[in-house]
C-alpha cells in the first residue's frame, strides 16, 4: 500500500479553505477536530493528523459534491446509498442529517477508520451511528446481494495502481444489484426548464473528482470502467455517473 503525505492547506484555493475551529496541537494526539461548513449546516469532524491509509482529512471534492447533491436533491431522495472511501464519514453524515438518506459508510478494512466515523456520527447527533462496511477494494464484498441503488464517492482516485481493484468492487456492486424490497419503477425525470432530463439511472455510481492529478491518470480509470462493461458520463461540475452499460433506467419509489 502506497502512503502519501499531504498538507491540507495546499489542496484548497484561498476561497475554498475550511474554517478551523479547534485544532489539537499536542504532538501526542493523533487527530484534529475542525468545524466544516456544509450547505445549510456546520459539522464538527475529527480528522486524523496522519493515517497511513490516507483517511486523515476532508478533500475539496467533498464540499463541491455536497453542493451538487443539494442542487440535485430530487435525484437521490428515497435512494438506498453506499459511500465508498468514506474517510471521516463527513459526507455521509451530512446526507443523513440534510436528506434523511438511508446511507451506509464504507472504507478500508481498518478498525481506526470505523471507530472515527462512529465518533463523528455521535459528535453530530447521529445515534445510532451509521452502518459501516469494512471493505478493501478488490476483495470479496461482504454483502452477497448488494441492494444499494446509489454508490457515491468523492476524491478517491489517488493511487493509480488501486484502480483495477476499485473497478472490480464497483462492477460487483452495480452488476449484482437487486432493489431493496423490489420497489423499482421505470425512471421518468424532468429538468428545471420542463424538458426531459437524464435523471439518475439506478443502480449508479456518482463520483465527484476535484483532486489535482494528470488527465492521463484520470483516463486510466474511466477507460478501465468502460473495459469492464460500465458506461461513464460526465454530468457536470466534475461529477461523473457510472452505470452498467446494459442497465435499464430505474428509480426507487418513495413510500
Amino acid at each position: 500500500m502506497d502512503i502519501a503525505l499531504f498538507s491540507p492547506s495546499s489542496l484548497f484555493t484561498d476561497d475554498e479553505e475550511v474554517s478551523v475551529d479547534e485544532e489539537n496541537t499536542d504532538t501526542h494526539q493523533s487527530y484534529v477536530e475542525r468545524r466544516h461548513q456544509f450547505p445549510g449546516m456546520e459539522l464538527l469532524i475529527r480528522e486524523f493528523s496522519f493515517h497511513q491509509l490516507n483517511a486523515n482529512l476532508l478533500w475539496p471534492g467533498t464540499f463541491a459534491f455536497a453542493e451538487w447533491l443539494v442542487q440535485h436533491r430530487p435525484w437521490i431522495e428515497g435512494c438506498c446509498c453506499l459511500e465508498l472511501g468514506s474517510g471521516t464519514g463527513a459526507l455521509a453524515i451530512f446526507l443523513r442529517k440534510s436528506f434523511n438518506l438511508d446511507i451506509t459508510t464504507s472504507d478500508y478494512d481498518d478498525q481506526e477508520i470505523e471507530e472515527n466515523i462512529a465518533h463523528n456520527c455521535q459528535a453530530n447527533g447521529i445515534m445510532p451511528v451509521l452502518p459501516h462496511i469494512k471493505h478493501s477494494w478488490g476483495d470479496t464484498f461482504p454483502a452477497a446481494v448488494p441492494h444499494w441503488d446509489l454508490i457515491i464517492a468523492s476524491d478517491i482516485l489517488l493511487y493509480v495502481k488501486q484502480y483495477p481493484s476499485l473497478i472490480k468492487s464497483l462492477s460487483y456492486l452495480l452488476k449484482s444489484y437487486k432493489p431493496k424490497d423490489d420497489k423499482a419503477v421505470p425512471l421518468v425525470g424532468n429538468n428545471q426548464s420542463g424538458g426531459m432530463s437524464m435523471g439518475l439511472p439506478l443502480p449508479a455510481f456518482l463520483m465527484s473528482w476535484r483532486r489535482r492529478i494528470g488527465k492521463e491518470d484520470e483516463s486510466l480509470f474511466f477507460t478501465g470502467c468502460e473495459n469492464a462493461g460500465l458506461e461513464v458520463k460526465h454530468i457536470g461540475s466534475r461529477v461523473y455517473c457510472i452505470k452498467p452499460r446494459e442497465n435499464i433506467n430505474y428509480m426507487i419509489k418513495n413510500g
